[in-house]
């Protein structure tokens, strides 16, 4: 009786050590798809259209071409203006997303306040690529 009571203890201490680790790893792995996001964010809210589309992820650069995307911001994103405020909102680590391959990535919300749209959130998706490195994937403003 008490060697499978101190087995159980063992393997729920296991269980947990490894949940924990697994958090750590999600927790890390949210740190650096933000700080690549925010980068990326800097490269769009300057206006250079084209290093945005350059320094995103492969499989963005698939789905749109780079006159695609400059056409989006110009008609979307430059209208609003400059950002005046970006705050987080959310960060959540996914291996899964709807109409995307399998994979790691960060889906972040930010409130934003641009010149001209008072209140905005902003969605900022990386995924980690396979050279280890979070490019952004997608990217939507309501």
């Amino acid at each position: 009786m008490m060697k499978r009571t101190l087995a159980r203890s063992t393997l729920a201490t296991l269980a947990i050590c490894l949940l924990s680790a697994a958090g750590s790893a999600s927790d890390a792995q949210e740190k650096a798809a933000l700080q690549s996001a925010r980068a990326w964010l800097a490269v769009v809210d300057s206006g250079d259209y084209v290093q945005s589309w350059k320094s995103s992820a492969s499989y963005f650069r698939t789905a749109v071409t780079q006159a695609q995307w400059n056409q989006s911001l110009e008609g979307i994103r430059r209208p609003l203006g400059n950002v005046l405020t970006r705050e987080l909102k959310a960060a959540t680590y996914a291996t899964e997303l709807p109409g995307a391959p399998d994979g790691e990535y960060v889906v972040i919300q930010f409130n934003t306040t641009f010149e001209n749209k008072r209140i905005a959130v902003e969605t900022v998706t990386p995924m980690l690529e396979d050279d280890g490195s979070w490019r952004v994937a997608g990217y939507f403003i309501n």
